[in-house]
Parts: C-alpha cells; structure tokens; sequence
C-alpha cells in the first residue's frame, strides 16, 4: 500500500512540475524603455496602441496569462488588430545593482507607478506614449486562470477604435 502510495505521489508530483512549466516571455536583456519606445513607434505607423504587459518571468501570474492569451484566438486576434503587445521586464532586485534599481525606478516612473497594482499589470499606452489605462490583472482573474469575457472587455475597451471616437 506504501508503493502505491508513493508512486501517486510522485505521479501528481510530476503533473503539477509540468502545469508551472509556462514558456518565459520576458526578455530580461533588452532596456525596458527602449523596448517600450520601439513599440510606440511601431504602433504609431500601424494605427495601434501599445499594451504593455509587465512583470517578469519570476510571475507565475505573469506567464499564466501570456500562456492564456496565446492559447485563445479571439483574444489574440482582438490585440494583433488593434495593439503592439509586448512583455515589459521589471525588476528591482538589489542584486541586479545599482543601475538595475534605476531602470526600475524609471520604468515605473514613466508608467505612472503601475507596479502599485501588482503583477501582471497592464499599461495602454496611446501612439504617442502616454499612459491611457492601468489595468489591474486581479480584476481578470478566475481560480488559477483568467476570464475570457473580463480579458476581452478590457482589451475591447482600450482599442483605438474605441478611445477616439
């Protein structure tokens, strides 16, 4: 009874090691700010907003709803046609250094404090670089996922289309 216990131990210990294996999307090389700069240039020649994902791959929240979105067409069908969504690296770790905490510091200085919500948090940015919306992700939120519906009201919500009519 012990073996068999043990092996559905290890079997459910194996399941959830492979459920937290979420792709990493943050590039933790690149400057943030540059990063967000690109994106304002390319979202401005394309008609678009920016939408800036940000956090890190040390969020489980983080890569869930990167993995999330991903994984459903209508969603990403709605960010391809109206945003340039890119996943915004922060971290403030002393360890980084003191030109780390910096870039932080600017990164959040610039997006108007946006890490107050917590992380993932998301930034719309409009063609010229300036904050529209902060979206708290806790608001997208269901069981250990995200709404479709929340998720799509939100990106709805902030296309274009709609901010400028």
């Amino acid at each position: 009874m012990r073996k068999v216990i043990l092996a559905l131990s290890m079997f459910f210990a194996v399941l959830t090691t492979e459920a937290q294996g979420l792709k990493k999307v943050y590039n933790e090389s690149i400057n943030p700010i540059e990063q967000m700069d690109q994106a304002i240039s390319k979202a401005k020649a394309e008609g678009k907003f920016v939408v800036c994902q940000v956090g890190g791959n040390w969020c489980p929240w983080c890569l869930r709803f990167a993995d999330f979105i991903s994984n459903d067409s209508t969603i990403s069908q709605v960010i391809k046609d109206n945003f340039e969504y890119i996943h915004v690296n922060y971290n403030p770790r002393k360890s980084g250094g003191e030109a780390q905490q910096q870039q932080a510091a600017e990164l959040m200085k610039r997006l108007n404090n946006c890490g107050r919500f917590g992380f993932p948090v998301f930034v719309v940015l409009d063609e010229n670089g300036k904050v529209l919306h902060i979206q708290d992700s806790s608001f997208l939120e269901e069981g250990k996922g995200y709404n479709q519906e929340k998720v799509l009201r939100f990106f709805n919500n902030w296309t274009p289309k709609v901010v400028k009519q």
